[in-house]
């Protein structure tokens, strides 16, 4: 078992804050689609981190890595459309994008790390 509070997780955790208050402005009509939608795929990444560091084994935790990379991406297409929507300013959208991509670089090295040590 790994101590979850590693790097990547800290960045994902921050995202998760950035976008929980990017979302507070979502009209209510929004509340169990987009937002939520938005909410639950960026949550997802810190969650997935964290089940995988504790778990056993490097294979585990790598496989929950690409768990949290799928939900990253996600996100992506979810940010993507609530700024077509115009839910969403071009500075949140801007901000939260090159969040999320610096995120999934970081899970991209980590997994990287975690196949080479096998």
């Amino acid at each position: 078992m790994k101590d979850f509070k590693v790097e990547v997780w800290k960045k994902a955790h921050q995202l998760t804050l950035e976008v929980y208050k990017a979302t507070r402005a979502f009209p209510r009509d929004e509340l169990y689609g987009l937002t939520s939608q938005i909410k639950r795929s960026c949550s997802s990444i810190p969650a997935n981190i964290a089940e995988g560091c504790g778990r056993s084994g490097d294979a585990e935790l790598a496989r929950f890595l690409q768990i949290a990379m799928g939900s990253a991406s996600e996100l992506e297409y979810h940010i993507l459309l609530a700024h077509d929507l115009i839910l969403l300013k071009d500075s949140a959208y801007e901000r939260i994008t090159t969040d999320v991509t610096a995120a999934k670089r970081m899970l991209a090295a980590f997994i990287k790390k975690l196949n080479a040590d096998r």
